[in-house]
């Protein structure tokens, strides 16, 4: 290894330990009035059931915490490499509060969710602020060197050394030394003792597998009914559009055919409403088509067909792709349906006047994030598009995470596990 490669690596590796370090911080700030706020509000709204207040206020408050448990799973993934999918049972269509509360208490994955959170600000706050302590804390053992320690005339502790004046201050940072020595080794280390402490809760234990067959069968319903769905829709617009156009232009082409010889004048009359209606027809079949499966997809790739979603869109919208190949055809279609939906539903009610979309591949997952500048709020509810998103990606073993506080910003994450071609 010669000497410019081995200060690339260092500096490679410094600059990931810095950053374990920063991330480790903002989970740490994060995670812990974020796990306080939404154990208390389940304890509370749950606490509140038997007068009938929780029946209205618990499927909102459990949605919440979902959401914040997926933002994790999502951080797990990226910043950690540890996946942590979730299981939760579908909620019935245009279930109404009451139904939503008894569904979701029932759920294991629910009550999954409500353990970890206070592990997450206790033991995942300390795991998750150490790594940035083992930084800051040699800082201190420095400055007392350089003369902080006259500030306290009747002595400081730093760790186990008491500074009382300059011999002892030096020795103070000395340990700051070996503290900044042993934190470039252990801080990613100890970034990832939180993911798997994560990980350790979050996930389903010895009952995974019996969740992930019961998620399957949840997806492969939803993908059967999905796909009937469709099916109908397919069928409607041809039956309403097209067919009704080609019917009428074979209509039109008997009358001619008898007009030609008495009224060649009509007849003409008849031939452009023909070929004007054969325009319309084929023009609505394009359209179809693009909504099955659109062709700039097949033959470009997914980054180009949302550049050209983007295009289409009345909101300034930049797209980032980093794809170095390409995944399988229900993947890419499964991918650019969701983020269809989830343009779709940025322009409708985000108020927003820009968006951007980022695709990337990383650690065998295609990452798709849909940020809007609007007022915030989406919430993955049933009935909405983002739960049908959900279950869209649910068939590809995919994740969606949503954070969308009042006033926004509003950030959609979608991950589905595959290799790119």
């Amino acid at each position: 290894m010669t000497i410019e490669t081995k200060s690339g690596y260092r500096a490679a590796k410094g600059r990931g330990v810095a950053l374990a370090a920063l991330r480790g911080l903002g989970v740490a700030l994060v995670s812990l009035p974020g796990a306080v706020l939404c154990f208390t509000l389940s304890l509370v709204s749950m606490a509140l059931i038997p007068i009938g207040i929780g029946l209205v206020t618990t499927p909102y408050v459990l949605r919440g915490v979902r959401t914040f448990a997926n933002w994790r799973r999502v951080l797990a993934a990226e910043w950690g490499g540890v996946r942590i999918p979730p299981a939760y049972r579908p909620l019935p269509k245009d279930a109404n509060p009451w139904a939503a509360t008894f569904v979701m208490l029932r759920d294991p994955a629910t009550w999954r969710d409500l353990m970890w959170l206070p592990v997450d600000m206790t033991a995942g706050f300390l795991t998750a602020l150490l790594p940035a302590a083992l930084w800051l804390y040699p800082l201190e053992g420095f400055a007392l060197a350089a003369g902080l320690w006259r500030v306290f005339p009747e002595g400081y502790w730093y760790g186990f050394v008491k500074v009382t004046g300059q011999g002892s201050a030096l020795g103070a940072a000395a340990l700051g030394l070996v503290l900044l020595f042993f934190a470039h080794f252990l801080t990613p280390r100890l970034l990832d003792v939180h993911f798997r402490l994560t990980q350790a809760v979050l996930g389903s234990g010895q009952r995974e597998l019996a969740e992930r067959v019961r998620v399957l069968t949840e997806t492969r319903r939803d993908a059967v009914d999905t796909s009937a769905a469709e099916l109908r829709r397919i069928e409607r617009d041809l039956h309403d559009g097209a067919q009704a156009r080609l019917v009428a232009v074979g209509m039109d082409l008997g009358t001619i055919e008898a007009l030609l010889d008495k009224d060649p004048a009509k007849a003409k009359e008849l031939i452009a409403q023909a070929r004007t209606s054969s325009v319309e027809a084929l023009a609505e079949l394009r359209e179809l088509v693009r909504g099955i499966h659109p062709p700039v997809l097949a033959e470009r790739g997914l980054g180009d067909a949302v550049r050209a979603l983007a295009l289409r869109l009345p909101v300034t919208t930049e797209v980032s792709v980093d794809l170095p190949g390409r995944a399988e055809a229900p993947v890419e279609s499964a991918a650019y349906f969701a983020v269809s939906e989830v343009l779709t539903n940025a322009v409708k009610h985000s108020g927003a006047d820009r968006i951007w979309a980022d695709l990337h591949h990383a650690d065998g997952m295609l990452r798709v994030s849909v940020t809007d500048n609007g007022k915030g709020g989406a919430v993955i509810e049933a009935g909405s598009g983002l739960a049908g998103v959900e279950r869209r990606l649910g068939t590809f073993d995919g994740v969606l995470a949503v954070s969308s506080p009042a006033g926004g910003p509003t950030m959609v994450t979608m991950e589905i596990p595959c290799a790119l071609s």
